[in-house]
This record gives C-alpha cells, sequence and structure tokens, in this order.
C-alpha cells in the first residue's frame, strides 16, 4: 500500500470550469481504478487556478491475479476412441503453450468440452497510472482544447509541469507532452520558482507553504469565514450566491478578504442594479443592513498577501466608480420620461415574427389579465380590474429602458420602481416585479392579486401563440421555456388555491389572438387540444419531484381534471388513500370492473333493476353502493377527495364476495345488462376522485 500523487500544473485555468473539472477528473480515475481492479482507500482532488491534482492513498501495488477458463473443442472432437488428442487437443493445447495432458474436462449444458484454468498476473499500479490519468484528462468535458507552441498535445490551458510520484519516487511517464517529476511551483507571485515535492503525502503541506491552499473546498471557507467576519464588523449581511463564491475561490489561490466603500449617493440608484454590476463585473460581494437594503461597502478577494492593503481597497474604489456611475446614468436619463411614455417604442419592438409586437402582446396580456381578474372577484378576491389593465399595458414598458437595456436582468425591477416613481398605485407597481414569478424551480411566487393575474395571463399568451405557430418544445430544445412556464401557471393555480378553469384560460388566450382584425395568424387549428396536452404533461414532471409516485398522477390525469388546484387534491386523496390497508384489493376491483366493461358489447344501462338481483352477493354489494352513492354526493360538493375515497373502502369486501359468487356474463340477457350497470355504478363511484384502476399497488 502507497501514496500516489498526480499533478498538471497550467496556465490560469477557466474560473468557470474548474470546479467541473476537478469533479470530472476524480469521477473518471475512481472509474478506470474499480475497471482495473485496483483497490485505494481514499482519494482526494484538489484545484487552484493553475493545477488539477489528485491524491490516492492506499492503494494497491498491482492487480490481483486473476483466473480466465479457456473452451476448446467438445470431448468427442478431442479424443480419439483410444483416448489419444487429435489434432484438434494439440492445437489448442500449443496455443496456450501447454501439453495436451494438461488439458481439463468443462461439462456444460451443452455437452462437455476440453478446457484449461489459466492464471494471468496482475501488472503493476505504475505501469497502468500514467494511462489512466491521460485517459481522464482526454475525457474532462472541455468546450474548447488549446495547442500551446509546437506541441500537438491539447488541453484547456497551456501545460506547464506535470508531477507523478509514488511515495517519494518520480514515476516515469510523459503526460500532456511533459515528462513527469516531483517539482511543483507555488504562487505565481509569492513562490513563483520549482520546488521539490518530498513526498506525495507532504503535497498540501508544501503548498500551503508555498502561499497556494490546493483544496478548493477549504479555500472556498477561508472565503466565506473572512467575509462574514468583515460583514460582521459593521453589523451587515453578506450576500453570497454559491455561483460567484464558486468562480472566485477559482480565481485566487490565496484568498485574502479586503472591504471598501463607495459613495453613499449611489444607492439612490436600484440597489438590484448596484449588486449586479459589482457582482458580475468586479466579482465582489455586497452587503446589506438587517432588512435586506443594500449598504456602501462591498468585500473583493485579492490573490495577493499585500504589505500595504490600503493601495488595494482603493484601487478597487477607483475601478467600481465608473460602474456605479454608468448605473446611476441609465437611472436618471430613464427618468426624463413617464414609465407609460416607453410604451410606444414597444411598438417596433417585435416579440416574434409571426405573434406580432410587444405592444401588441402587453394588449393580449390586458385582455387575459382582465378575464383572470373578473374570476378572482367571483370568488372574492379584492382585486381592481381598471388596475389589472393599467398594469398590463405597462408591464413591458420597462424592457425599453436604459437600465434593462444594460441590465437585461432588470426587467420588472426596473418597471416596479418608475412605476412608484410615477405616482401609479401600488398595486399596479408592485405587480410589475412580479409577473416574472416564479423564474426558476422553487422559486417564490407572485404575492398580489394583480400580480398573479399578469404572471398567468403572460405565460399564457406565450404557450398559445407559440403552439398556434408549431413551435412548440421538441427534445431540449425550448427558446421560450415554455416547460418552465407551463409549471409556473400550475403552481400559482394550486398554490395559491385559485378554483380557476384552465381549459377556459387557455380558449380566452385563443381568443385574444383570433378576434382581433389584422391577427398575424390566419388560423389556430388544433392549438387548443396542443396546448392542455402540454399542460397536463407538465403534472407529471412537477408531482414527480415531489415525490408522487407515477401511477397516482397517471390515476387523476385518466379523468382529465381542467382545475389544477383540483387536480391538486385529487392527488393527495390518491396518495392517502394508496396506504389504506384496503387499497390493493380495491384497485385490483377496479381493474376487473373496468375491463368487464370494456369488453361488454353496446351502452350498459345507466339504472338497476332491484327485482333482478338474485344473488345475495349482488344483493349486498348493491345496497353497500347506494349507501356510498348517499353518503359521498355531500363530500364532492365540498371537493373532500380523501373522505371520498375513505367512504368507498366500504365497497372491498362486498365487491370481492360479488366476483367470488356472481357470474356477471350470465347466460340470461336480463341478468347480464343488470349486473354490468351495477359494476357501471361502482366504477362511477370511484371516478368521481381518480381511476383507481391505474394504480400499481
Amino acid at each position: 500500500m502507497s501514496t500516489i500523487l498526480f499533478e498538471l500544473g497550467c496556465e490560469e485555468l477557466p474560473p468557470k470550469s474548474l470546479k467541473p473539472l476537478r469533479d470530472a477528473l476524480q469521477s473518471s480515475v475512481i472509474e478506470q481504478l474499480n475497471e482495473a481492479g485496483i483497490s485505494f482507500d481514499s482519494i482526494k482532488s484538489y484545484a487552484a487556478p493553475r493545477r488539477l491534482a489528485l491524491q490516492i492513498e492506499g492503494i494497491s501495488d498491482k492487480q490481483p491475479d486473476r483466473t480466465e477458463q479457456k473452451r476448446g473443442p467438445a470431448v468427442k472432437a478431442a479424443f480419439d476412441s483410444e483416448g489419444n488428442p487429435t489434432r484438434a487437443a494439440m492445437g489448442f493445447a500449443k496455443g496456450l503453450g501447454i501439453d495436451p495432458s494438461e488439458l481439463t474436462t468443462i461439462h456444460t449444458d451443452k455437452g462437455d468440452y476440453v478446457g484449461f484454468e489459466q492464471t494471468i498476473g496482475g501488472q503493476a499500479t505504475t505501469d497502468l497510472l500514467p494511462d489512466i490519468f491521460q485517459t481522464a484528462l482526454d475525457d474532462l468535458p472541455i468546450a474548447k482544447r488549446m495547442r500551446s507552441g509546437a506541441s500537438r498535445n491539447e488541453f484547456v490551458r497551456p501545460v506547464q509541469w506535470a508531477v507523478l510520484m509514488q511515495d517519494e519516487q518520480v514515476i516515469d511517464a510523459t503526460i500532456q507532452g511533459h515528462k513527469t517529476s516531483n517539482q511543483t511551483r507555488g504562487h505565481r507571485f509569492h513562490s513563483p520558482d520549482y520546488h521539490t515535492i518530498e513526498h506525495a503525502n507532504s503535497y498540501e503541506s508544501l503548498l500551503d507553504s508555498l502561499k497556494v491552499v490546493a483544496d478548493f473546498d477549504k479555500r472556498q471557507m477561508l472565503i466565506k469565514n473572512q467575509v462574514k467576519a468583515l460583514a460582521d464588523e459593521i453589523n451587515a449581511n453578506e450576500i453570497i450566491p454559491q455561483d460567484l463564491l464558486d468562480e472566485v475561490t477559482a480565481l485566487v489561490d490565496f484568498p485574502i478578504a479586503l472591504r471598501a466603500d463607495f459613495e453613499p449617493r449611489f444607492l439612490a440608484v436600484p440597489q438590484e442594479a448596484l449588486i449586479s454590476t459589482m457582482q458580475a463585473d468586479q466579482k465582489y460581494f455586497c452587503l446589506t443592513d438587517k432588512e435586506g437594503k443594500l449598504l456602501p461597502y462591498f468585500i473583493f478577494i485579492t490573490n495577493i498577501e499585500s504589505k500595504d492593503p490600503n493601495q488595494i481597497i482603493e484601487g478597487n474604489e477607483k475601478v467600481v466608480r465608473p460602474r456605479l456611475a454608468d448605473a446611476e446614468f441609465f437611472f436618471l436619463q430613464d427618468q426624463k420620461q413617464p414609465l407609460y411614455a416607453l410604451t410606444e417604442t414597444l411598438k417596433t419592438r417585435v416579440f416574434q415574427d409571426q405573434l406580432g409586437t410587444i405592444w401588441e402582446k402587453s394588449e393580449r396580456i390586458a385582455k387575459l389579465a382582465a378575464y383572470i381578474a373578473t374570476l378572482m372577484q367571483q370568488q372574492g378576491q379584492q382585486i381592481d380590474v381598471d388596475e389589472t389593465v393599467r398594469a398590463a399595458m405597462l408591464s413591458k414598458a420597462d424592457l425599453a429602458s436604459s437600465l434593462v437595456g444594460e441590465y437585461p436582468e432588470l426587467q420588472g425591477i426596473a418597471g416596479t420602481y418608475y412605476a412608484r416613481l410615477n405616482g401609479e398605485p401600488e398595486a399596479v407597481a408592485a405587480s410589475l416585479e412580479e409577473q416574472y414569478l416564479p423564474k426558476f424551480s422553487g422559486d417564490v411566487l407572485p404575492q398580489t392579486p394583480i400580480g398573479i393575474c399578469l404572471a398567468l395571463a403572460d405565460r399564457l399568451d406565450t404557450l398559445v401563440g407559440i403552439f398556434a405557430i408549431d413551435q412548440a418544445p421538441t427534445g431540449s430544445k425550448d427558446p421560450f421555456s415554455l416547460r418552465r412556464s407551463a409549471i409556473g401557471i400550475l403552481r400559482i393555480l394550486i398554490e395559491k388555491q385559485l378554483p380557476i378553469n384552465l381549459a377556459a384560460l387557455v380558449e380566452q388566450a385563443i381568443k385574444n389572438y383570433s378576434d382581433d382584425n389584422g391577427s398575424k395568424i390566419a388560423k389556430m387549428g388544433d392549438t387548443f387540444t396542443k396546448v392542455m396536452t402540454f399542460l397536463n404533461s407538465r403534472y407529471r414532471a412537477m408531482y414527480t419531484e415531489k415525490g408522487v409516485n407515477v401511477d397516482t398522477i397517471q390515476a387523476v390525469q385518466a379523468i382529465n381534471p381542467h382545475m389544477p388546484l383540483d387536480f391538486d387534491q385529487r392527488i393527495r386523496a390518491v396518495q392517502t388513500f394508496s396506504e389504506l390497508p384496503q387499497a390493493s384489493m380495491l384497485a385490483d376491483s377496479n381493474k376487473r370492473v373496468a375491463n368487464i366493461l370494456a369488453k361488454s358489447e353496446g351502452e350498459v344501462a345507466g339504472s338497476i333493476d332491484e327485482s333482478l338481483l338474485s344473488e345475495p352477493a349482488e344483493q349486498a354489494l348493491y345496497k353497500i353502493v347506494h349507501q356510498a352513492q348517499t353518503e359521498v354526493a355531500p363530500l364532492l360538493e365540498t371537493a373532500d377527495y380523501t373522505q371520498v375515497l375513505q367512504t368507498l373502502t366500504q365497497l372491498d369486501a362486498p365487491l370481492t364476495q360479488f366476483f367470488a359468487d356472481v357470474m356477471v356474463n350470465s347466460e340470461d340477457a336480463a341478468l347480464k345488462a343488470n349486473r354490468l350497470a351495477l359494476l357501471k355504478q361502482v366504477r362511477a363511484l370511484f371516478l368521481t376522485v381518480a381511476d383507481i384502476s391505474e394504480l400499481q399497488l
């Protein structure tokens, strides 16, 4: 058992790719070691701006020996009648380098064959490692590789050195065109020269002394702790997005956090714009007070241990000032005209070639949002339809603003700021930002009634339009993010407890496209069916992510409810039902009922003739069905589907007894028809909630 060290030294690696490269390198090496049968105790990966490295401890010195069974000709063909080896047997033995007398007999289902068990010695680990590491490097997820100088070797950045050691010994090899050694480099500025690694185990400690924290996770934790400490000094909260933290960690060998400030006057600019430019352009960590309001400070990470940190701080303050001034300029420039005036330019901005301009889209959103607002009013929600229309017409205005032109991620947010400055009602202003919620899976939903109307209307309008022009998502191609939009629609209707018919919303969205003169869509065709099918397909993705079984989703989808809130209530009811002791038997019985009814000829009657119920089992089933119908009716009025299914569990024993004692397909046509009618009523009771026959219990 020994320790292996591999390091590839390069020019600065792409910061956004460093962590994925580290993980992919380790994963590939582990996979290859396992395939080769080489055991090891642990493996640790390192990744810093100028290096990728692996340290493998407790690795075996060689592959284990293995036994291979070689099978030759059949025994009948291998030996003659006197038991002497034939030419076939001698040829087989000669190929293995053995005497025919060493051949054994292998017994199989197809007969007996001659054979030989051969022991193959395992190769030395040091002989296999160079190819393993080179293969791992070749397989790294690198979008574009480069060649350096006259070398024909390709990598993401020019390679400068390669280390490959077993304990204190160098393993001679050539990797990425570089001969391996025990020489590494430290920090580019603090320790730029080559240094000798005395032992594979001393790698991390040596680099620590050379101002390189090689462990990516350790370096990241140092950054987080330093940033938090500097934030705590001024009683502030630090903003540390994970993507930014990963990128900054990949940019430095020896992280040192410093705090700087900027002029408080910039705080008059929307803080989202300031945060955006400081994070994206400068890689700074912003600070807020306990209420989330931006403070005039920022923290940056330097890669140098300076004797005069104030010079670095002043330099960063000087660099960030023009960035913030630009944001301030755009913000003030936009205020020279009211927000509504910006909508004029939307009349010439195309949303989609076949679907018209952004102004036309705003008009459609206004109509659909007003329709939704009216429905919400009817359900007792406090919402002003006129304000909803006003918000819809302003919803895309900030797309024409200078601030959004520079910072596209501020769409909606900028509109909310400008609406408040223009004195628009707060309900209108707040909705402009909320229209884009949720932005991603698990994101917060719009909170205000008008925000909900805009979020639904915008997504539905896009869905209907894109499907109408036959540009529905295919495979991984979804340029308009329709899958995300569909789940957003379902989440809003469900989580906001809105009992609104989705089919009615889609029909209204289609009408808004087709009832205007000069519509760019000649005909809507089967758009309604396509959109509804697409929306229904999103239920599966949404609920499986929450851990709901596919058969539960299919059971509800089988009855095709058009109200997402109702769909959700049925899902919860079926989940609860599936855990009951009677669920399995009732699911099987429902399958049997469904099959019998499907095979029946002609229309099954809806009513039952009690006088034809001759068997005790069918009389008992009829009685319990009639009782269940009475008990279930008020529960369906309140959509208490869980209790409905709980009530229907009383059909378990009578239904089982019915199938045991009663011949449904009786030779007497009247009896048969009556029994089918009884089963039809049983089936109808369960279908008031879901198709229980879909459950796989």
